[in-house]
């Protein structure tokens, strides 16, 4: 399947500029279309200003920013838009006419094999697709403000849709560091269909007197764990907004309750906006009264939502927590102030509703137990098992329950005769980014280390089901692997890797070693010097780097990722798998780990002493003596000597000294304060102990 690359988007409004500089950034060639050429300039001039501003913050340096422009090139007229255009995505004014007008034009300017797609937020996707001329390379798509920032996206597939349009454009929404959302065509799609009834009710709940603005934002964010309140998001994004889609959605839905409230079209008419500089202090029973009522609404839209098949609950969670930066999603909620109170409120919601608005009896059913939520899907085609992680809004960070159902994954696959390769691939924009660093944390703070050995341990045998597996195992590291992600994927026979493949091993500079194979699986593949350079400094590794250690095995384009898989389908496992040695000697980085990291020199680096026959004025030695001084000294000598014995034990003697050591690693005061200053995002002071 040949990948989108050339895109362009219609309408160089705040939403159209945000996607074409998001697709800029990703390395996409991007036409940015308008009618006039003021339109197009103001584009750039949004652009312009927020890479501005990007730079002063050192997100991008002046040259990442003058390649980003240089990849938008501004287009005057729909008309205009090139003939071999991969992807058009129309942004332009919420209207069905405006925007079908725009899908005539460029149905008859675009080559045939050019997908369309319309950033819609609340139109019929079904009856766009069938406005176009090519119903079945037509999708919707709803990006989320601002779309250079937020990495949300919900892909709206048509019933005419065909299976490759839809996988393309849900490839480069990936490629886009998005987390993708794939629904069905219903008003309001999935977020808004349950965040725009919660802001009509905070407004209903302020007609009837319950609270005042700003009490309602107080409650509201003490209740779901959000920064900002119903009210202060309705200033945010515009209060018409508001009442344009919830009277959208009331007439869609048939649900009266939706029709916008009267002091919001008061509000809208007058051009005002909300008054929340009130006092927010609030009383017990008003916390009962307003919570209860907002709880209950998204808790019975949320199983409505899974109830008509337009997602799953777990894609439910992860649009409020990804698109609305919510700390919990509705279900999430649900199961911590138990499902039975939850089903209890939007019941009540219900019952105010009237006719024609029900709670689903899934939901009831449930009654008294959690929802259980899975993370890992495991699909199987032509012999090929793919087991992908789907926790993208956390990074696909592996915790108990993930790597539990990894397990049952593997061992399904392993235990199927007509699978002959296990593909293991990462949602979202990340591999895996490392372990759940919480759970550490927590389970430090309450003395139970050993439950730390137990979740390990357990990591350890899945990752050995891998090592040992019958059938050829594949990871797809296209993205970033981190610490417990890269230590995944090691213990694959072949790692593909793309140019947005990124590796670290992070664990010496936040108080512990690696201990799922990192002090292990990487000196038997690249050698201990090598492995030094990647685990002790913690150094970065993008794809060529890898690519040159050996820790990526193959290198391809992001459309070449198919076919190569294919291809190690075919040639089967590896003659040797751990060569000790890097896969290009030559390069520059094994050079420097071969003799910056040998054995002569350990003593003194490991003391923070630069080598004899290097000079500090060197970058790339006074960054390596900076990257260790940054590290935990006990984790840095318990990682250096788990790297040595790689030389007189075998790997599975090796795994169980990792096993070992970590009731002492965990017990040292300087893995809580490495760990935790991860999670505060500040930098650990290590006092050796």
């Amino acid at each position: 399947m040949q990948p989108i690359q050339r895109v362009a988007v219609v309408g160089a409004g705040n939403m159209g500029s945000g996607i074409a500089q998001k697709s800029a950034q990703e390395e996409f060639d991007v036409q940015m279309v308008d009618r006039e050429a003021q339109w197009v300039e103001r584009g750039q001039t949004i652009i312009a200003n927020f890479l501005t501003e990007a730079v002063e913050r050192r997100i991008f340096s002046p040259q990442q920013v003058e390649d980003i422009q240089g990849r938008i090139t501004g287009v005057i007229g729909v008309d205009a838009t090139a003939k071999d255009t991969d992807l058009v995505i129309e942004a332009v004014f919420e209207d069905f006419d405006v925007k079908t007008a725009v899908f005539s034009t460029l149905d008859e300017v675009c080559g045939p094999n050019t997908i369309l797609a319309s950033n819609t937020s609340s139109l019929s996707v079904n009856a766009l697709a069938e406005a176009t001329g090519r119903p079945d390379r037509f999708v919707g798509l709803h990006f989320f403000y601002h779309p250079a920032k937020n990495r949300l996206v919900e892909v709206i597939p048509a019933k005419s849709s065909s299976k490759e349009t839809i996988d393309k454009v849900v490839q480069y929404c990936k490629m886009l560091g998005k987390v993708v959302i794939v629904c069905a065509d219903r008003p309001g799609f999935v977020v808004n269909r349950f965040f725009v009834p919660w802001l009509n009710e905070a407004c209903l709940l302020l007609q009837e007197g319950a609270a005042s603005a700003s009490q309602i934002d107080a409650i509201a964010c003490k209740a779901f764990r959000i920064g900002l309140g119903p009210f202060g998001l309705m200033n945010l994004t515009g209060p018409p907004i508001a009442l344009h889609s919830t009277d959208y959605l009331a007439q869609q839905l048939n649900t009266p309750r939706y029709n916008g409230a009267q002091n919001l079209r008061d509000l809208v008419e007058s051009n005002s906006q909300w008054d929340v500089s009130g006092d927010a202090e609030y009383s017990d029973e008003q916390y009962t009264t307003v919570s209860e009522r907002l709880l209950g609404v998204v808790f019975g839209v949320a199983a409505q939502i899974v109830d008509e098949d337009i997602c799953s609950m777990e894609d439910v969670d992860r649009g409020a927590k990804v698109g609305l930066r919510w700390a919990r999603g509705p279900f999430e909620l649900m199961n911590k102030i138990g499902v039975a109170d939850a089903h209890r409120m939007a019941q009540q919601y219900a019952e105010l509703s009237g006719q024609g608005w029900a709670v689903p009896e899934f939901f009831k059913q449930q009654s008294e137990n959690s929802w259980d939520f899975s993370y890992v899907d495991l699909h199987t085609a032509d012999g090929i098992a793919t087991i992908t992680i789907n926790r993208p809004e956390a990074m696909n960070a592996l915790n108990v329950v993930v790597v539990d159902q990894l397990t049952q994954a593997v061992e399904a696959a392993n235990a199927n005769d007509s699978i002959h390769t296990i593909v293991l691939d990462g949602a979202g924009k990340a591999f895996v980014a490392g372990a759940d660093v919480k759970f550490f944390v927590d389970k430090i703070r309450a003395d139970a280390i050993p439950e730390i050995y137990d979740f390990t341990a357990g990591g350890h045998t899945m990752l050995g089901m891998i090592e040992n597996s019958p059938k050829t195992t594949v990871a797809l590291t296209t993205g970033l692997a981190l610490g417990g992600g890269l230590e995944l994927a090691l213990a694959c026979d072949y790692r593909i890797g793309t140019r947005r493949t990124q590796f670290r091993f992070p664990e010496t500079s936040i108080g512990i070693y690696p201990g799922l194979g990192g002090s292990q699986r990487p000196a038997r593949i690249c050698g201990i010097p090598a492995a030094r350079w990647a685990v002790l400094a913690g150094n970065f590794m993008n794809a060529q780097t890898a690519m040159d250690l050996g820790l990526i095995t193959h290198l391809v384009d992001v459309a070449g990722v198919d076919s190569c898989v294919s291809s190690l389908a075919s040639d089967g496992k590896p003659a040797n798998k751990y060569p000790g040695q890097p896969a290009n000697p030559d390069s520059k980085v094994a050079q420097f780990a071969s003799s910056f990291y040998s054995d002569a020199n350990m003593p003194g680096l490991m003391t923070g002493t630069c080598p004899d026959g290097f000079e500090m004025d060197d970058k790339t030695v006074s960054r390596q003596i900076k990257s260790l001084s940054f590290t935990a000294p006990i984790g840095l000598r318990m990682a250096s000597d788990l790297i040595d014995a790689t030389s007189r034990t075998t790997l599975s003697d090796g795994l169980q000294l990792e096993l070992d050591g970590l009731n002492t690693i965990f017990s040292t005061k300087d893995a809580l304060e490495g760990l935790s200053a991860l999670i505060e995002n500040r930098r650990a002071t290590y006092n050796n102990e």
